[in-house]
């Protein structure tokens, strides 16, 4: 009974976590206010909201190697600290780049890493059987983040709240909730009760298989169209024609749709397994499409954005989930961190590339043609599925999920 009770805390607690650490998806709503009040460009925004991405992925690299030392609660908590440190710090900059790249782009970046890795990787220790599903809703959370916040921060900037006094009000309610969540994690138990024969998976040479190519071509070109739209998506809205109050909404429903493609595509996963990967990819660049034809209707791109979260959402559940079929639980912490490093690269060139072909072009319309062109070829890349049982190497042998002590 303390068991079954454990693994579902465990997955609340980290599905409100992620949630909270989901914010970096609502940078949008800032970026016509850094404008016009700070005097940034878009590229200079967009690079802040890139470098967080990147950090992030880039983090989860060392967050699988201190799960063996000191437990996903320790690493949860350490992440959580981080998070909230790096909107601080952000919110005593005034205003200013430095200070903002430093806290959201790097240190929250870190903290982002920390907690995502250590909550998507206990959860699926507590549920082995069911990867692609608990995969998805465990992710929910970070995928939903944003809701709150697209729809708060309009009105606390429209009542008198700089961007500053935002990020401090995140550092603290945030910071404060993410820390409780992550004394709820808890390690499965060491008593076989959890199912853990896995593949071994040790090293680097993962990088050497095809199967890691595949993926990681697939992820990045996800990533990429999907971090280009997401953020950007209040300045295209604002400049297709919408009010700035109508466009920051299209974040809450790109949120939205990014919350239930996690759950929907886990779900497809399970059934149909890997030939979702190049579905979904094909189905983001369908939606994305539709960007470029909402005619100045509020309800068509509010529609065309919780589609482009749909497809979005599936990078994020597809790919974890076919690591951990494919290489064993294990590889969550030990093969899916290098293949995050490319969602890391697409955080980099994606919303950048946006914001500077804007600064360049004063329209959105190559920015979406060069997403719908980067899906199309990952959709081409990832069509055949890589041999089965190109990554079983060195035997099999049982391996429990790192617990860290008594603190985990």
């Amino acid at each position: 009974m303390l068991q079954a009770t454990r693994k579902w805390l465990v997955l609340t607690a980290g599905v409100v976590m992620q949630a909270c650490l989901g914010a970096v998806y609502a940078w949008s709503v800032y970026v016509p206010s850094l404008q016009a009040d700070y005097g940034w460009t878009a590229g200079a925004a967009q690079l802040v909201f890139g470098l967080s991405i990147a950090i992030f992925t880039v983090s989860t690299l060392f967050a699988g190697r201190l799960f063996e030392r000191i437990g996903y609660r320790l690493v949860a908590l350490l992440g959580a600290l981080l998070f909230a440190a790096g909107y601080l710090l952000a919110a005593s900059g005034g205003g200013g780049f430095g200070r903002t790249l430093l806290g959201i782009g790097v240190v929250s970046g870190v903290g982002t890493g920390f907690g995502y890795l250590a909550v998507l990787s206990v959860a699926v220790c507590w549920f082995p059987r069911n990867k692609g599903l608990v995969t998805g809703i465990a992710v929910a959370g970070f995928g939903g983040g944003a809701i709150l916040l697209a729809e708060r921060v309009p009105r606390l900037l429209a009542a008198g709240n700089t961007v500053p006094d935002v990020f401090g009000m995140i550092g603290l309610g945030y910071g404060i909730t993410t820390c409780i969540c992550a004394l709820l994690i808890f390690s499965p138990p060491s008593d076989g009760t959890v199912p853990r024969l896995v593949p071994a998976v040790n090293g680097w040479w993962p990088l050497r298989e095809r199967v890691f190519w595949v993926l990681a071509s697939g992820i990045f070109c996800g990533t990429f169209a999907g971090l280009l739209v997401v953020g950007n998506l209040k300045p295209i809205g604002i400049s297709g024609g919408l009010s700035a109050s109508l466009a920051a909404s299209a974040i809450g429903f790109f949120a939205a749709g990014n919350a239930v493609g996690r759950l929907l595509w886990g779900w497809v996963y399970d059934r149909v397994g890997y030939r979702a990967l190049p579905l979904s990819l094909l189905f983001l660049a369908l939606t994305v499409s539709l960007l470029l034809a909402w005619r100045d209707s509020a309800l068509h791109f509010w529609l065309a954005s919780w589609l482009c979260g749909i497809g979005f959402g599936a990078c994020f559940v597809l790919y974890a989930a076919h690591v951990a079929a494919f290489y064993g639980i294990p590889g969550l912490r030990r093969v899916y961190p290098l293949l995050f490093l490319f969602y890391g690269f697409s955080g980099i060139t994606g919303p950048t590339f946006g914001g500077a072909l804007f600064d360049m072009t004063g329209s959105y319309v190559i920015p979406v043609i060069l997403s719908v062109a980067m899906l199309s070829a990952g959709a081409g890349l990832c069509w055949n599925e890589p041999v089965k049982g190109a990554g079983f190497r060195g035997g099999k042998r049982l391996e429990p999920c790192p617990t860290g002590g008594r603190l985990a």
